[in-house]
């Protein structure tokens, strides 16, 4: 059987390079904001994610029940983690805390572009504040990952804007608690289902007609003046989003942003400001997307704390890296490669690569005989900078010649200066 269960990803030794690459970004990104790195088990109760009712997550668990009984379920995402994280140590964190996180994800649903059931997802999360500047160091954090990978403004843009618009809206209705959190459910899906299926599903939780193109109209405002008509001064929603504009204008990355109503996230506990980063030709499903979740704790038994953070997938992003001819060429990082030319040397070759890499070289050793156009394809192959030859001449003079691979140049070198 040479074929990995359907929706996961092997990744042989190229991809491990990409990978590693990219983690190395979403880490940078992470410390040059002073967030510290977290981690937490795959494996939780699978109570975790189903005490809020409601979510299409809760459809698409890889639960089961262990030798011991217990219900438990392959993590779907990460925040329920932390969330239990924080919540076991509540009184002894100095707050705020700043943490990220790289997990491994499970979702059983339909692969797709951009989509598998296993992935990996770069977490970035403020916890112990209510501060809408948090909210703005996370779009930070987002800003200096594009760059660092090569893409601008013109590339990707961040739409932001505030579950409270909806919740607002829906208010004034008379509509609260659990038909506002499955209604969110629904009109994230706006753009990915036709208008006819979202109006179906508004109906079906009682949304008449004035009601759904009520929402509709709203969730149709692509600028901050259009929000302020519609939801007018007193408006909490826009008070907090003019603020969070205000302070995204002073980190200096406003060209990145954008205010769109529509983007409204469709996990239950988002609470505020949301957001999701996009590439502006619009080929691709969202790259990552977050927001403000302060009532969170309270779902999982606990007394509430202000929090705000993203997730964001390693999928997306390197499709779109791709499609902009962004992905680079990475090579294993060897200095040298070490050959013995006869198989009486071999012995000498391991001392040769011993001593090379206490040194602090990376070092390559040949393990059988090979022919010389085999060693320098290979050489080629895995990026060696050097070609370390042993052969019966030199070494009987306890010398070993040293072949540069990028300017061609050969010299002698001996044993005791290596």
């Amino acid at each position: 059987m040479s074929q990995g269960v359907r929706g996961t990803r092997d990744f042989y030794p190229e991809d491990m390079r990409l990978r590693n690459w990219l983690f190395d970004n979403f880490t940078n990104a992470s410390l040059l904001h002073g967030f510290e790195e977290y981690d937490a088990p795959v494996l939780e109760y699978e109570e975790l994610y189903t005490r809020k009712q409601g979510e299409e997550i809760t459809q698409q668990l890889y639960n089961f029940q262990d030798k011991g009984n217990r219900k438990v379920a392959l993590r779907p995402e990460m925040t329920p983690s932390l969330a239990r994280m924080v919540m076991a140590r509540v009184g002894g964190l100095p707050m705020p805390i700043k943490w990220f996180s790289i997990p491994q994800c499970w979702r059983y649903e339909r692969t797709q572009r951009g989509r598998g059931r296993e992935h990996y997802q770069w977490n970035v999360d403020i916890w112990g504040t209510t501060e809408i500047s948090a909210d703005a160091e996370l779009i930070s954090v987002l800003v200096t990952f594009f760059e660092g990978i090569g893409l601008t403004a013109k590339d990707i843009v961040i739409r932001v804007s505030s579950r409270k618009v909806l919740e607002e809206v829906l208010g004034s209705l008379g509509m609260r608690g659990d038909v506002f959190a499955q209604t969110c459910v629904i009109v994230d899906k706006m753009g990915k289902l036709s208008s006819d299926v979202i109006e179906e599903q508004l109906s079906g939780l009682g949304h008449d007609s004035e009601v759904i193109m009520t929402i509709q109209s709203v969730l149709g405002i692509k600028d901050m003046n259009g929000l302020q008509e519609a939801l007018k001064d007193e408006s909490m929603a826009v008070s907090e989003l003019n603020f969070l504009f205000d302070a995204i204008d002073s980190y200096g990355i406003s060209e990145w942003v954008e205010f769109d109503a529509s983007i409204v996230r469709g996990l239950a506990y988002y609470t505020g400001a949301v957001f999701e980063a996009h590439d502006k030709a619009g080929k691709f499903r969202a790259i990552c997307g977050g927001g403000r979740y302060d009532k969170l704790l309270s779902t999982l038994g606990g007394k509430d704390l202000p929090a705000t953070g993203f997730g964001f997938g390693d999928m997306v992003i390197m499709e779109l890296l791709a499609e902009k001819d962004l992905i680079p060429e990475l090579v294993s990082d060897i200095d040298d490669t070490v050959i013995p030319l006869n198989s009486d040397l071999r012995n000498a070759a391991v001392m040769v690569a011993a001593s090379l890499r206490n040194s602090g070289r990376t070092v390559d050793l040949v393990l059988e005989d090979k022919k010389m156009k085999w060693v320098f394809k290979h050489a080629e192959r895995v990026g060696a900078k050097r070609l370390v030859l042993l052969a019966p001449d030199e070494w009987s003079r306890k010398m070993v010649k040293i072949k540069d691979l990028d300017t061609g140049e050969e010299s002698e070198i001996s044993i005791s200066e290596l």
